[in-house]
């Protein structure tokens, strides 16, 4: 998770000086590298967070267990692609629905690994669980983490009409997400 977040930040580019003579012009037109390097720093900040979390729960770990986790890993490595996509196509006359739908649907992929590999630790293999959690905690725990499946899905739809909203239903799931109440987990 570590060098997906540090990917991120190299499609943020500084303006060649040969080629811009208005420095702030060129910081502005690149907006939409700033705002999905944020989301996309943000989600993966906070799955990175979730993810711990969910791990340091368990006592041992079984085949299934591993494979999920090696699953979520691969669709969270595929998130610096999805975010370097979606800000070098957001404002390009082609191209930019797709990219939108791949940006959003790279997040939706790992929402639901994220919350099948949760779901099978919390409900299927509770006894792997070191502490004492309750199943309406546990329920609990795994409604939140299921909370940003819709929206993705949403967003990802929402692509092929206007990628802008798809940036925007993404941003807030991460604003979602950074809200202590929606990240303990």
């Amino acid at each position: 998770m570590a060098v997906a977040i540090t990917l991120l930040v190299l499609d943020i580019t500084v303006p060649d000086p040969a080629r811009t003579t208005a420095l702030g012009h060129a910081l502005a037109r690149a907006w939409p590298n700033y705002a999905a390097y944020v989301i996309s720093f943000i989600t993966i900040g906070i799955i990175w967070i979730n993810h711990h979390a969910m791990i340091s729960r368990l006592q041992r770990a079984d085949h299934t267990i591993l494979i999920l986790n090696l699953l979520l890993l691969m669709s969270i490595g595929v998130l610096p692609f999805a975010t370097a996509l979606m800000s070098a196509y957001l404002r390009q006359g082609h191209g930019q629905h797709l990219a939108a739908a791949i940006y959003s649907g790279a997040f939706l992929a790992m929402s639901i690994l994220f919350a099948t590999l949760n779901r099978h630790i919390l409900l299927r293999k509770a006894h792997y669980i070191g502490a004492d959690l309750s199943l309406e905690r546990r329920r609990l725990i795994l409604k939140r983490s299921l909370t940003g499946l819709l929206p993705y899905v949403v967003a990802t739809g929402l692509a092929f009409v206007s990628p802008y909203a798809t940036i925007a239903i993404c941003g807030a799931v991460a604003v979602f997400y950074a809200l202590p109440l929606a990240s303990s987990g």
